[in-house]
């Protein structure tokens, strides 16, 4: 496997071969500088200067790359990701360094990525080495892009190899990374005193029995002097639907809807790696929602970790009952803020597409400052409703509300809504609905799992307390 790390280096003059980005509109008055060899080279590779186009050019005993890109003084984190994945293994540099190449700096090393632990006949091709002078921005984009590979890795990884004790494994290798003074410590509750001090992650999660046993994975990391920061991930490692069970064609990508635990995850090394001045409380609900003869049923009502019951409508919208008794903990040390990654609502997808979380917050400044960071970062996201009204479609009529609205309407607001009922009083919120999956391919972003919001959550974070990435 390939060194990430190695993957961006300092430019200290070592031979390397030259990328030269065009566009359309450059393109005829960059061709008057080559000779009529070259011009004819690019002519027969059909070199127009369209974006993610590529050409290999002769220039004596060697070659050079010409690529095209939107704006070539203005570059995107896509914009050298597909050149990261197609050149032949050897050592870059561009021939400017334009504004944005920081940003492309993470898109060079994500082109990179490939899934291959289940491949016997996985490619062995060597790294694609990019060499820049912007020697402060390389540590801010290879985290980044290892964050994303960290994402796409959990999600890609089928049910069976990525349950909950398997996410549990993530985490304590994360405070295992960063343990000293004041550091990572992992508080992992199961077994009876998950039914106790959990309950509707126990509920969840008991139909699957011993091998997938659910669980509540906490990490708190940083000095208690410092704000508090609670991010919490869904970890439904597989999804059935329960009773209320899936068709099979629905069941197939199920391996995903642990996709905002591992955004989660992410988050957390980000946050520890870069010394963030926080106090960061990662919380993890993690479960299998089975069919067994002990699963939840439609009609039973569940206490919850912050006392309301809840009627199960449907057992499949069992992603927001876990998080609830997250919620309900996060709340009680009263944080500065708190974010939640979730593969939550179909509705989400249907308003928004796979490309776009939904965005829930409940302070309009902290909505608008992920914004900007998600486009800061290329990674965008978009603001729906918490609106209120829409609360009634979540009542019962024997328990403090139903988990599952009945009107098939506003699916990813009601499912917000749900969520606000178990986050405590004032407390700073925003929920990301994503889909943590890619459905085809495009530069940078292999087909299969990947990080959705969560650079538009670091970024945000990164901003809000106080620490930023590297030099533009």
């Amino acid at each position: 496997m390939t060194d990430r790390n190695a993957l961006i280096q300092p430019d200290r003059g070592e031979k390397a071969t030259t990328i030269h980005l065009v566009n359309k509109d450059l393109l005829a008055d960059w061709l008057r500088r080559l000779s009529t060899g070259q011009r004819a080279a690019l002519a027969a590779q059909k070199f127009e200067g369209a974006g993610y186009e590529h050409a290999i050019v002769p220039d004596g005993d060697g070659w050079f790359v010409v690529a095209g890109v939107a704006d070539p003084a203005s570059l995107s984190s896509w914009c050298l990701a597909k050149l990261g994945d197609v050149l032949p293994e050897g050592t870059y540099r561009l021939a400017e360094e334009p504004e944005g190449t920081a940003k492309a700096l993470f898109g060079w090393a994500s082109g990179q990525y490939r899934f291959d632990r289940y491949r016997s006949d996985a490619p062995d091709d060597g790294p694609r080495v990019l060499l820049t002078k912007h020697a402060r921005a390389i540590g801010p984009a290879l985290a980044e892009a290892g964050a994303v590979e960290l994402v796409r890795d959990l999600v890609n990884t089928p049910a069976e190899d990525m349950g909950p004790a398997e996410l549990e494994a993530v985490a304590a290798q994360l405070a295992k990374a960063h343990g000293g003074r004041n550091g990572a410590e992992l508080h992992v509750t199961k077994g009876d005193g998950l039914e106790r001090e959990f309950p509707m992650v126990h509920m969840v999660g008991r139909a699957a029995g011993r091998a997938h046993a659910p669980r509540m994975i906490e990490l708190e990391w940083g000095d208690p002097k410092h704000p508090r920061l609670a991010v919490i991930g869904k970890g439904v490692c597989f999804d059935s639907g329960g009773l209320d069970i899936k068709p099979s064609s629905a069941m197939l990508l199920m391996k995903k809807d642990m996709g905002g635990a591992a955004h989660a995850l992410a988050l957390a090394r980000l946050v520890m790696e870069a010394g963030l001045p926080v106090r960061l409380h990662l919380l993890v609900p993690a479960a299998e929602n089975a069919v067994a003869g002990n699963a939840f049923r439609p009609g039973d009502v569940l206490r919850s970790r912050a006392g309301l019951t809840v009627e199960i409508g449907n057992t499949d919208a069992e992603g927001r009952l876990i998080l609830a008794d997250a919620l309900a903990k996060a709340s009680e040390a009263k944080p500065e803020l708190a974010i939640d990654f979730a593969t939550l609502t179909g509705a989400a997808r249907v308003a928004l597409g796979p490309d776009l979380p939904a965005l829930f917050a409940r302070r309009d400044e902290s909505a608008a400052a992920l914004l900007a960071g998600g486009e800061a970062s290329d990674d965008p996201c978009w603001r729906l409703p918490l609106h209120g009204g829409y609360a009634e479609y979540l009542k019962s009529d024997i328990a403090d509300l139903n988990n599952a609205g009945g009107n098939g309407m506003a699916g990813a607001s009601v499912a917000g809504l749900f969520l606000d009922r178990f986050v405590g009083e004032g407390i700073d919120w925003l929920h990301l609905d994503t889909y943590a999956w890619r459905p085809a391919a495009k530069p940078g972003r292999p087909k299969g799992g990947d990080a959705l919001g969560l650079r538009a959550a670091w970024h945000m974070v990164q901003a809000r307390f106080g620490r930023s990435g590297g030099d533009a």
